[in-house]
């Protein structure tokens, strides 16, 4: 799959000098309670080992004076000198203390609702933390789309050669079935289709949470496939924080972004500013787009009153506005002509307020209330037709958390809708439409033991056009020991109707009439299994997950085409099913500055209603993936992507070529900056290499499906600086 080897080892020898054992416990400060995988480590040369599950730890050493530097998640680092005797060995108790601040590494995960931590949740709960958010900001600053991609069982397929639109599959399921949050709450989707991804930079983000399966109990409909939460970043006490990036890649791609932050005891702001220019570009010189001309502005400050430790309030505005191009290129060089006409222009602009306030009460509880708004403008323009339409998106969500010995439990109330209305004067079959939900919801992980947890959830939710949906959910967590944790869980979910998703190319906006008579909510079960084994080897930190999953939604919407002349588009639900199952692998290995990943994924998605072809179009069976990452230094990091994809249905029932997908990234760190060189599938594997992607006539031409890269071969160089 890829031939590139690093050099990975430094050998080192001393024959004449007799190594000592230094023994010890790690334990926390405040309750002596011990401390397993706290690591430990020589200052001088690195070399070091980690606490095993009793809190225990032998180090070979050289006898003398030597440092040493404890450390562990969540809390604050320790260093202590020993004079070491020969012929002796040494024994020493140290305890760290717990830091109470927000710290990089993530330990502590939102998207629960009740603030656990990731190893004690029944669900499995993956997150993007800070280190490979921070990453990201170096190789792609425009956007999140790249970062979701290299998730196992999350495929990101692009969906429109003009506009450069994106989907994003979990478990083999449309991108519709996921449900997409900004700090917990849902702000995307609807009229602004598939563009969400492509408009959130990484440098405004803290981390991103990832939940694979049904995660409608919690987060209500739309969450049948999963749910992806983007968590923005929070001040931080005496941290003050100025940065900048600027980026320039060889497909003409230009970002530039800046993030502030400062706190005091009273108060803290955060303030991201940001934008991106990209050039239309014509790979394949065809004459037709493979990059869309892109010009989009990103501003999000949020400001942070404390009344003491236990009261938060955060008051948050986003504006984000985006033009986008694509097609004929001398079009988009203002040189229409009759033979050159063809073009997609999507504007848009989002102005967002919300407000969270938290509020710490007595005997481990918190309630939090949360409210945002959200009003969306797009103007969609192309050689045959037009429309400008607004929506107005709300949510509000009251929530009280419970913390016992035993019991953690969630329950609250929420309410949220949806206004869409077409500007006048308009000639587009698209019905306006109004839509609102009420949920009651409530969760309690009963922890038996430490060994045993139960999870269950119960939403139910009122729709004020499709009826009440009861949706319950259960989690069982069992923990063999230390090293193995198995869980398994499952719950119902639903999709109400929506009018724009990835399926329609924006010049059959003007004959999408809506839906057929009698049309209802799609329901979903969905079900999940994983076991972990994670363990310390020697100076190595192993990890083997397996995943299981499957998923099924009854009575899917499909859209339909009605007449011969003039086509009518409109959605429907079929009378069978649309199912998906498979499983995820992965290893990850770590040693110091080396970190070795593998990971498979197998997918089995079928529509069912289809009559002949029944594979779900553009989902690969298997994808395998493998990442080699090397920190030479403090200041120099080295490390290769490769993911192969296997092949494809197509609608018709043909299968695309399997291709791999490569990157390369160097960064070297100098002071307070950081210069990244990334280069994006470096064999350079193009759908439109060997194959046309535009059918005619040219005037307004055809596009066929895209399973494969379109940009071809990228080569960027960032520049990331702290002031």
């Amino acid at each position: 799959m890829k031939n590139i080897t690093f050099l990975l080892f430094f050998f080192f020898t001393s024959a004449t000098l007799k190594a000592q054992a230094v023994e010890g416990t790690v334990k926390d400060a405040a309750d002596g309670k011990i401390l397993q995988g706290a690591n430990i480590q020589l200052t001088t040369t690195k070399k070091g080992t980690a606490t095993d599950s009793t809190g225990r730890f032998v180090l070979r050493v050289i006898s003398g004076k030597i440092s040493l530097h404890f450390s562990h998640t969540g809390y604050a680092g320790k260093d202590t000198t020993l004079t070491i005797e020969e012929g002796k060995t040494t024994d020493i108790n140290i305890s760290l203390e717990e830091v109470k601040e927000d710290l990089d590494e993530v330990v502590i995960v939102s998207s629960s609702r009740t603030n656990s931590r990731i190893e004690d949740l029944p669900t499995k709960v993956e997150v993007l933390g800070m280190e490979e958010v921070h990453e990201e900001n170096g190789i792609k600053p425009g956007n999140i789309a790249s970062l979701l991609g290299d998730i196992a069982g999350i495929q990101i397929q692009q969906t429109n050669a003009a506009t450069g639109n994106a989907d994003m599959r979990i478990q083999g399921l449309q991108g519709k079935y996921t449900q997409i949050l900004r700090d917990g709450m849902p702000l995307f989707g609807g009229y602004s289709g598939s563009f969400s991804i492509l408009q959130i930079p990484p440098l405004d983000l803290q981390q991103i949470e990832l939940v694979k399966g049904a995660s409608s109990t919690l987060y209500g409909g739309g969450a049948i496939a999963g749910m992806v939460n983007l968590v923005s970043k929070k001040p931080k006490m005496g941290k003050e924080e100025r940065s900048f990036t600027i980026n320039r890649s060889t497909l003409k791609e230009n970002n530039l972004n800046l993030f502030f932050s400062a706190r005091n005891e009273k108060a803290g702001y955060t303030l991201f500013a940001g934008g991106t220019l990209q050039d239309p570009v014509d790979v394949n010189n065809d004459g037709f787009s493979d990059v869309p001309s892109v010009k989009s502005v990103f501003v999000h400050p949020g400001i942070f009153l404390y009344g003491g430790p236990s009261s938060t309030v955060i008051l948050g505005y986003t504006l984000n506005y985006e033009d986008r191009n694509g097609g004929d290129m001398q079009v988009l060089d203002k040189k229409t002509t009759a033979q050159h006409q063809f073009f997609i222009q999507n504007k848009s602009l989002r102005n967002t307020g919300d407000i969270t306030w938290e509020k710490k009460l007595a005997s481990n509880a918190q309630f939090t209330l949360k409210a945002s708004t959200s009003f969306f403008k797009r103007d969609v323009n192309t050689n045959v037709f037009g429309m400008r339409a607004n929506q107005f998106t709300w949510y509000t969500e009251a929530a009280y958390t419970q913390k016992s010995e035993h019991h953690n439990w969630v329950a609250g109330i929420n309410f949220n809708g949806d206004d869409f209305k077409k500007q006048l004067p308009d000639s587009s079959l698209i019905p306006n439409e109004k839509n609102s939900t009420v949920g009651f919801f409530a969760q309690d992980d009963w922890k038996f033991n430490d060994y045993l947890t139960l999870q269950a959830g119960l939403r139910i939710d009122a729709h004020n056009r499709y009826g009440t949906f009861v949706l319950p959910r259960v989690s069982l967590m069992y923990k063999m020991n230390h090293e193995i944790t198995m869980r398994i869980g499952g719950g119902l979910g639903y999709k109400t109707p929506a009018l724009f998703n990835s399926e329609v190319d924006e010049r059959d906006y003007h004959y999408l009439m809506g839906y057929a008579s009698a049309v209802q909510a799609e329901r979903s079960l969905g079900v999940n299994y994983d076991i972990n084994y994670k363990k310390r080897l020697g100076e190595w930190e192993l990890t083997v997950n397996q995943t299981f999953f499957y998923n099924r939604i009854e009575h899917p919407l499909v859209l339909q085409t009605a007449g011969f002349v003039t086509p009518v588009y409109y959605y429907a639900n079929e009378n069978s099913r649309l199912q998906s199952g498979g499983s995820e692998t992965y290893v990850q290995a770590m040693h110091h500055a080396l970190e070795l990943y593998f990971g498979y994924v197998y997918t089995n998605a079928k529509r069912k209603y289809a009559p002949v072809n029944q594979n779900l179009p553009l989902i690969a069976r298997n994808k395998f993936a493998t990442v080699i990452a090397y920190e030479f230094s403090k200041h120099f990091r080295a490390g290769i992507e490769s993911a192969y994809t296997g092949k494809q249905y197509l609608d018709n029932g043909t299968t695309t070529s399997p291709y791999l997908f490569t990157a390369v990234m160097v960064r070297y760190n100098v002071g307070k900056a950081a210069f990244v060189l990334n280069c994006e599938n470096l064999f350079d594997y193009r759908q439109n290499k060997n194959n046309a992607v535009v059918f005619p006539p040219y005037t307004n031409p055809g596009f066929p499906e895209i399973w494969a890269p379109l940009d071809g071969r990228v080569v960027n160089l960032s520049m990331y600086v702290k002031f």
